[in-house]
C-alpha cells in the first residue's frame, strides 16, 4: 500500500509541480506578402504599389511556460524543443505583463525601423528627429522627442550618425547653433553650450539620442497580432521594397527568412534559429535568409532541402534575392 501512495504522489506531483523552465520551439510563421485573418499584414496607403507573389515568410519561436516536470520532459524528449531557464526570458524582477509590453515594444520598434530601412534603400528621403533627449542634459532645455533636427553649426544632419559627427572635434564648454524644427513649426536656431559626459569621453555633450524617419507623403502599415520581439524587421522590409518596386523580389518563390534590422538596414543575429528553420521548411520555404551573425550556427542545423542565403545587410539581402531569381548562386552560410 506504502508503495502504491508514493508512485501516486510522485505521480502527481510530476504532473503538477512547477519547474523553473520554459520550452523553446518552432513558433508560427506569416507570409509578410499576405493577409492575417483578412487583413494585409503590410498594407501602403498613397504610394503605388505593384503586384507580388510567393512568399517572404518571417519566422518565430515558441516559448512555452508553466511547464510541469512530466511536462518539460515530454517536450524535451520529442526533440522538438529545447528546454532554457525560466529566468532568462522571464526575469523574477519584472512581472508577465511588464515583459509583455517590452517585447510588443521591440517589435512596434522593429516595425518603424524596418520601413525606415526599406525607404533608405528605395531612396526615398529621410528625415532625422530627436528619438530620446538626456533629462538635464544641455539639449533637454531647448528640444523635445520628437523634434526634427537639421543642422549643427550649418552641418546638415542627414542621418544619425551626421549628429554625432557634427560634435565629435568640440569639446565641454564649447558652444554649437542648433537647428531643429519642432512639430509644424518654422526651423529654428538656437545657441547651446555643449557639456560633459558621463562616461568620460573628451568631446563635448549635447545629450539627443538621434534616429531617421521616412519623409514621405504616404504611410505604411504593419499589422500583425500576438508577435513580439525584433527579429521579424529584415522581412517586413524585403516586403515593403517588393511592394514598391516592379517584378517579384522573390522570383515568385517560397523564401523565408530572421534577423533584426536597424534604421539603416544593418540585420543583426537573432536566437532561436533552428526552431525557426524548422517550421519554415515545414512551411514550404526552399530559402532561408540567414543573418551573418548566425551563419554558424544554422549551418550545422539546417534541415535538408532548404538553402541558406548570408546577409548582413538589407542591400545584401535584396542583391541575394536579384541573384537567385536570375539563377545564380548567393552568398551562402
Amino acid at each position: 500500500m506504502t508503495s502504491v501512495i508514493l508512485v501516486a504522489a510522485f505521480g502527481l506531483l510530476g504532473a503538477f509541480a512547477p519547474v523553473p523552465f520554459v520550452a523553446l520551439g518552432p513558433g508560427p510563421t506569416y507570409n509578410t506578402l499576405g493577409e492575417e485573418a483578412g487583413t494585409p499584414v503590410i498594407r501602403i496607403d498613397g504610394q503605388r504599389t505593384y503586384p507580388t507573389a510567393g512568399h517572404l515568410n518571417m519566422t518565430t519561436v515558441s516559448v512555452t511556460d508553466h511547464l510541469s516536470m512530466l511536462g518539460a520532459l515530454g517536450l524535451w524528449v520529442s526533440g522538438r524543443y529545447a528546454l532554457a531557464p525560466r529566468e532568462v526570458y522571464y526575469p523574477p524582477e519584472k512581472t508577465e505583463q511588464e515583459i509583455e509590453q517590452e517585447n510588443t515594444q521591440a517589435f512596434n520598434d522593429s516595425q518603424t525601423d524596418a520601413e525606415t530601412a526599406a525607404l533608405h534603400h528605395l531612396g526615398y528621403p529621410t528625415k532625422v528627429l530627436a528619438g530620446t533627449v538626456v533629462t538635464g542634459s544641455p539639449a533637454d532645455a531647448v528640444i523635445e522627442p520628437g523634434d526634427q533636427l537639421i543642422a549643427v553649426d550649418g552641418k546638415p544632419i542627414t542621418d544619425p550618425p551626421a549628429l554625432q559627427a557634427a560634435v565629435a572635434a568640440s569639446k565641454p564648454g564649447e558652444q554649437v547653433r542648433l537647428t531643429f524644427r519642432h512639430g509644424d513649426e518654422p526651423e529654428r536656431t538656437v545657441p547651446v553650450v555643449l557639456g560633459t559626459s558621463s562616461d568620460g569621453r573628451p568631446q563635448g555633450f549635447l545629450g539627443v539620442g538621434a534616429v531617421g524617419r521616412p519623409d514621405v507623403p504616404f504611410d505604411i502599415k504593419i499589422s500583425l497580432a500576438d508577435v513580439g520581439g525584433p527579429s521579424a524587421g529584415l522581412m517586413f522590409s524585403l516586403a515593403i521594397v517588393d511592394k514598391l518596386t516592379p517584378g517579384e523580389l522573390n522570383g515568385g518563390k517560397f523564401v523565408a527568412g530572421t534577423g533584426e534590422i536597424d534604421a539603416v538596414g544593418n540585420v543583426g543575429p537573432i536566437g532561436g534559429i533552428p526552431f525557426k528553420m524548422t517550421m519554415a521548411r515545414e512551411a514550404g520555404a526552399t530559402t532561408f535568409l540567414v543573418p551573418a551573425g548566425n551563419c554558424s550556427e544554422a549551418k550545422s542545423q539546417a534541415p535538408d532541402g532548404l538553402q541558406l542565403v548570408r546577409v548582413g545587410t538589407l542591400d545584401e539581402a535584396t542583391k541575394a534575392l536579384d541573384t537567385l531569381r536570375d539563377g545564380g548562386a548567393p552568398p551562402s552560410c
